[in-house]
């Protein structure tokens, strides 16, 4: 007999008045009572927010407020307008990134039912076999098959494109990566918005250094002087320049990578596991289909409700695998199947009481038929017949051979104990003992 040990659970009354954020398993933090939820490292965010806005602050007082007085009419304050509303844009678009559910998998309570045996079923002695969910199923999608794998953490099989990222410890669907600058992972729910925050980052660079040079050729033109004086005599515009030109090589290399990546209808961590310029990407519906997917197509609503309350947890009912007989509380510590123990047999009645007062050495056994041991599972029907064999079998040990403290009996011992002692009633009382049940302890 196999079984899966259910998980621990902690009092189910504890967590009446909790909401789902407040006992949430993986690495997020939560603000506003689980509106948002934002990965380990959102203190990156801050960093982030300070790169943004900071630069953009120092161009709209060093460099566009000067330049109102250069253009006619309200070309000069439009500069200031447009760099004010694209960096509220694009910092809208970063908090949309990294505070919203990216597409996580919920965990399951429980492991699922297995379908089958894996792994090595050869057990050595005195240890029983432990059954091993499939690491690997091949799952059928679109008529194309699918490899998925077996998450350990979440307790379930992932989709396909769907990864667990070790900082969130998480399952996100079409999980493409885990950015430390936005403090977030990128997935299904999310990727649009990366993808605008990037590429609007991007035309922000290119617009305040655009316009740094603006005003510098305003400086040359209104002064007769050359390039370089007239960049001396704006400190500020160098140092945007500067900061911009190399921010454009960041993020402008980014957007231009993920826009190869739209176009194939690839995640950043397929480019670089599966490597799909070297054979055919199922995943591929051709550039024109693979945009409007990404730009075009509903975002699926989480599969989380943070802000609600935790449910109370129904008992887990028995399982069990391969056939046989499977108690609520198997897979604990102390869930051995004790033979031979008085305690047991004290609690039976005064009708077992007459048979087992230390008459009858060891070396006798139950006469059970095959019939009442074939409702039995084979490792226990095969325990029974062992030990019942073995004269010098110590008392105190398990099925197993290991010696234990317990002395709670299995459900089926002891329904097994009930009928052999209704058979010796009706018998008139045979004395049979047995080293099974009977154990003769020194005084």
């Amino acid at each position: 007999m196999y079984v899966v040990p259910p998980p621990q659970r902690s009092d189910s009354g504890s967590n009446g008045d909790l909401r789902v954020y407040q006992t949430w398993k993986g690495s997020n933090i939560f603000f506003l009572q689980g509106r948002f939820v934002f990965g380990p490292d959102v203190r990156s965010l801050a960093l982030t927010i300070c790169l943004i806005a900071v630069p953009v602050t120092i161009f709209c007082i060093f460099v566009a407020r000067k330049l109102i007085d250069d253009f006619s009419d309200s070309w000069g304050v439009s500069i200031v307008a447009v760099a004010v509303v694209f960096t509220i844009y694009d910092l809208i678009l970063l908090l949309l990134t990294s505070g919203r559910d990216p597409g996580i998998i919920p965990r399951n309570a429980h492991p699922p039912e297995p379908e089958a045996l894996d792994g090595n079923m050869d057990a050595g002695a005195g240890q029983t076999p432990q059954l091993r969910l499939p690491r690997i199923k091949e799952v059928e999608l679109n008529g194309i098959t699918f490899k998925v794998k077996y998450c350990d953490t979440c307790m379930l099989y992932r989709p396909p494109r769907c990864s667990h990222c070790s900082i969130c410890n998480n399952c996100v669907e079409r999980f493409d990566h885990h950015c430390p600058w936005v403090g977030q992972c990128i997935g299904m729910r999310n990727y649009r918005f990366f993808f605008m925050f990037v590429f609007s980052t991007t035309l922000l660079c290119i617009y305040v250094f655009a316009f740094c040079w603006v005003y510098i050729r305003k400086i040359m033109e209104s002064e007769h002087t050359t390039t370089w004086k007239a960049m001396l005599k704006t400190p500020a515009s160098i140092v945007l320049i500067i900061y911009t030109f190399i921010s454009m090589w960041f993020v402008g290399g980014l957007t231009v990578f993920h826009l190869y990546l739209i176009s194939t209808n690839q995640t950043t961590y397929e480019n670089f596991r599966y490597r799909y310029d070297r054979r055919s990407n199922p995943h591929n519906k051709g550039v024109v289909n693979n945009f409007k997917e990404t730009f075009f197509s509903t975002i699926p609503p989480s599969k989380n409700d943070f802000r609600a309350m935790v449910q109370r947890e129904p008992p887990l009912p028995p399982r069990s695998v391969a056939g046989g007989f499977m108690s609520p509380n198997m897979g604990k510590a102390n869930d051995e199947i004790e033979m031979g123990r008085k305690a047991v047999w004290a609690d039976m009645g005064p009708a077992m009481s007459d048979h087992g007062d230390g008459k009858h050495g060891n070396n006798e056994r139950l006469h059970v038929k095959d019939g009442d041991l074939g409702e039995l599972s084979p490792d226990i029907r095969t325990t029974v017949d062992e030990q019942s064999d073995r004269p010098g079998m110590h008392p105190r040990r398990s099925s197993w051979g290991r010696k234990s403290g317990s002395w709670d009996m299995s459900p089926e011992v002891m329904a097994l104990a009930a009928r052999v002692g209704e058979q010796n009633q009706n018998g008139g009382g045979s004395s049979s003992g047995s080293g099974l049940v009977t154990e003769n302890r020194p005084t």
